[in-house]
């Protein structure tokens, strides 16, 4: 079993800033791409940002210069730093994961979700 196990999410003033966690844990070989996705209420879920193996990153042009991907292979974790938030970044986070498993398969994950929230 693999799972994806988020935190960091909470409630935070507009430019304020947080960091959000996601780590891979279970019967898995390697971690290849990983990303964070946001749905906010009433919209349909969107691809934040994305990091690869390697470290090659993405972003959404809404989030560019703001938010920050990263990734530590040696612990399967990913982070997104979030810094100057806004009212519209308000959404629930799924962190994302293609994980090869040890049976040598790669499947899709999602962590269970963190709820950002900024409000003043």
């Amino acid at each position: 079993q693999v799972q994806l196990v988020e935190s960091g999410g909470g409630l935070v003033q507009p430019g304020g800033s947080l960091r959000l966690s996601c780590a891979a844990s279970g019967s898995l070989f390697r971690v290849n791409d990983m990303a964070w996705y946001r749905q906010a209420p009433g919209k349909q879920r969107e691809l934040v940002a994305t990091i690869s193996t390697g470290g090659t990153t993405t972003y959404t042009d809404s989030v560019k210069g703001r938010f920050t991907i990263s990734r530590d292979n040696a612990k399967n974790t990913q982070y997104l730093q979030m810094n100057s938030l806004k009212f519209e970044d308000t959404a629930v986070y799924y962190c994302f994961a293609n994980i090869l498993t040890m049976t040598f398969r790669a499947f899709d994950y999602w962590g269970q979700g963190t709820q950002v929230t900024v409000s003043s």
